[in-house]
């Protein structure tokens, strides 16, 4: 799968994250972000959300990969077999949808100052909504 796309948006959140951080006004920390008003503040609190999303996501996904491979595990014949390789590819082509959607959405601001927080604004939301979708997933299989 390329990944490219969401590798420049990593690389581009990174060098963010280490301009503002290096920044004593803008270390991490020291960000208020229920009153966040300078737009490099939200830009960081946006990207902090995300991060949250996504470790959020993480623990979520691992249960889930746990389920199906029980659950392959489980099965005698191998035809019935294939829940993991499902979730993978499922969890990957959400990975391209997610990037590409929230790449899109930064579009409204391109190019300006604005544009990271809309893209990680985005990615925070989707990610949760599939944090969501997998907890559900497990939830089925446990009933």
């Amino acid at each position: 799968m390329d990944y490219q796309p969401f590798r420049r948006n990593l690389f581009a959140f990174a060098v963010m994250f280490a301009v503002f951080s290096s920044n004593p006004g803008l270390a991490e920390d020291e960000i208020d972000c229920a009153n966040a008003m300078a737009q490099q503040e939200m830009n960081m609190c946006a990207y902090q959300d995300f991060e949250k999303a996504d470790a959020e996501l993480n623990a979520v996904w691992r249960k889930a990969k746990a389920s199906a491979d029980e659950m392959d595990s489980q099965q005698e014949e191998e035809s019935m077999k294939g829940a993991a390789k499902a979730l993978l590819a499922a969890q990957r082509g959400w990975i391209a949808y997610r990037d590409g959607a929230c790449e899109l959405a930064g579009w409204e601001a391109h190019g300006g100052s604005m544009e990271p927080m809309l893209v990680s604004g985005c990615l925070a939301e989707m990610t949760r909504a599939r944090t969501k979708e997998l907890q559900e997933f497990v939830k089925g299989l446990e009933q």
